[in-house]
C-alpha cells in the first residue's frame, strides 16, 4: 500500500521518517510512504493521476493515504466532498484517506493532535491564547485551544485582512469564543498559551521579545529549523515549550491509524523523529 505527504516545499518533511517507523513497528510489509512535491494549484492533477485509489483492495501499488502540508490544506476542500466534521469546522484538511467504496475522505488530525501535544506538556488552565499567523494550521490549533478551554483567541497576522477563514472557523467552535485580529508586529499580552505558526525567518529579535510576553506556555509548531528564535527565547525564559515535533508526532499517529486501522506507535515515532532531527542538526 502506498502513502505520501504532499506539499511545497516538502524536502524537509519528517513525515516519511515517522510513518515508515510506524509501519515497521506494526509489521506492515509492503507499505511505503514518500514525500512528493505538489505546488499550489497542482493537487487536482496529482489526485487524478493516482492509480487504484478507489478500489482499496490491498494490491501492491494501491494508494491508501495522503498527508497534506502547506499550501494544500485548504486547496483540497474544493476537490474532495466527503469529510469529517473536524474538516468543516477548521476549513482545512491535512489527511486524505483513499480506497474503499466511498473513494476519498478528508480528515483533520492537526486539531486533536495539537490538543494532545499541549496536554502532554501542560495540564494547567487555557483561558486565552494568542496565535501568530492565520493560515490553515493556525485555524486547527486555535480550535484545539478552544477544545481545551480557551474563550479568547487573538490572531496576529502579517495580513489581517486575509485572516477571514481562520476567524470564521474559530468563532464557529461550540464554545463561541471571542476572536480578534491584529498585526504581526503587535505585542502578545494576556495569553495563557502563545502559538507560533510563522516561519523562523520572520522571527526577528525585536518581534520575539514582543510576542513572548508573560505567556507560561509557548507552542512553536515548526520543527525545522529547530530551535527557532522563539523556541530559543521561550526555553531561556523557562516557559513550557511545546514543539513542532510534538504536534507532528501526535497528528501523524492519528493518520497512521486512519490509514492502517492500527493505532500509531507514538513512542517509536517520536524516537525516530527526534533522531532524524538530531542528525540534521549535527550535519548542519
Amino acid at each position: 500500500m502506498r502513502c505520501a505527504v504532499l506539499g511545497d516545499p516538502i524536502a524537509h518533511s519528517l513525515s516519511p521518517v515517522l510513518h515508515r517507523a510506524a509501519y515497521d513497528a506494526l509489521g506492515l510489509d509492503g507499505w511505503t510512504y514518500d514525500a512528493v512535491r505538489v505546488p499550489s494549484g497542482g493537487l487536482a492533477a496529482f489526485l487524478a493521476s493516482i492509480p487504484g485509489s478507489g478500489d482499496g483492495d490491498g494490491r501492491e501499488g494501491t494508494w491508501r493515504g495522503l498527508s497534506l502540508t502547506m499550501p494544500l490544506k485548504r486547496e483540497v476542500l474544493d476537490l474532495v466532498a466527503t469529510r469529517s466534521a473536524r474538516v468543516d469546522l477548521a476549513h482545512a484538511a491535512n489527511t486524505v484517506i483513499l480506497g474503499g467504496e466511498g473513494g476519498a475522505t478528508l480528515d483533520n488530525t492537526d486539531l486533536p493532535g495539537a490538543a494532545a501535544a499541549i496536554r502532554e506538556r501542560y495540564d494547567g488552565p487555557v483561558g486565552s491564547a494568542v496565535v501568530l499567523g492565520a493560515g490553515a494550521t493556525a485555524s486547527s490549533v486555535g480550535l484545539a485551544l478552544c477544545d481545551l478551554g480557551a474563550r479568547e483567541v487573538r490572531l496576529l497576522a502579517r495580513s489581517p485582512e486575509r485572516a477571514v477563514d481562520t476567524v470564521e472557523a474559530i468563532r464557529a467552535h461550540a464554545s463561541r469564543p471571542e476572536v480578534s485580529v491584529g498585526g504581526l508586529d503587535e505585542a502578545a499580552t494576556g495569553a495563557d498559551v502563545l502559538v507560533s505558526t510563522v516561519p523562523a525567518a520572520a522571527q526577528a529579535p525585536d518581534l520575539v521579545g514582543r510576542w513572548l510576553g508573560e505567556a507560561p506556555v509557548v507552542f512553536e509548531v515548526l520543527y525545522d529549523p529547530w530551535p527557532t528564535p522563539l523556541a530559543d527565547a521561550a526555553h531561556a525564559a523557562g516557559r513550557v515549550l511545546v514543539s513542532g515535533l510534538d504536534l507532528l508526532v501526535h497528528q501523524a499517529a492519528l493518520q497512521v491509524e486512519a490509514f492502517t486501522g492500527w493505532p500509531g506507535p507514538l513512542p517509536v515515532m517520536r524516537l525516530a523523529g527526534a533522531a532524524a532531527l538530531a542528525a540534521r542538526t549535527s550535519a548542519g
